[in-house]
């Protein structure tokens, strides 16, 4: 059995360099992304975050911050993402293949500073990734890893 953790928070861009909007659901879109969300399309259709290790960086910094500073869509709870490329991700009944590390950008230090420089170790700053399967997900949704050389159906 594989462990399973569970999502914390979704979150949209509405327009590129726009806050973060917080939702009670949203749509996954197979091959797109999330809708209503600027950044579409591509490799990079939803950013995911590990609540654990935005707390580590946090602690370092010596201040609680709001996740949502970190401009990902969906916070999640209970599932490591480090080393991750590669793996499916099922949210609620969606699958999300993590197609890498998300590397903090400079606008990370513009909400506070020295939050890049904590970001960037050990999968701090989450993943990327594309949905293979989609549906409605929302905060309380299960997180799990599919298991290695599952038969993932679209």
């Amino acid at each position: 059995m594989v462990p399973a953790g569970r999502i914390v928070q979704i979150w949209i861009k509405p327009a590129h360099g726009a806050a973060m909007e917080p939702r009670r659901c949203a749509t996954l879109v197979a091959g797109i992304g999330l809708e209503g969300n600027a950044d579409r399309g591509g490799r990079r259709q939803v950013t995911v975050l590990d609540l654990g290790r935005w707390n580590e960086a946090t602690a370092e910094l010596g201040r609680r911050l709001d996740p949502s500073l970190r401009r990902a869509n969906l916070l999640l709870e209970g599932i490591d993402l480090a080393d991750s490329t590669g793996r499916v991700l099922r949210l609620g009944e969606c699958l999300l293949v993590v197609r890498g590390e998300s590397r903090p950008c400079s606008r990370m230090d513009e909400a506070w500073p020295g939050l890049r420089a904590v970001l960037a170790r050990s999968w701090r700053g989450g993943v990327y990734g594309e949905v293979l399967r989609g549906g409605t997900i929302r905060p309380g949704d299960v997180a799990a890893w599919e298991p290695a050389g599952a038969d993932v159906q679209r």
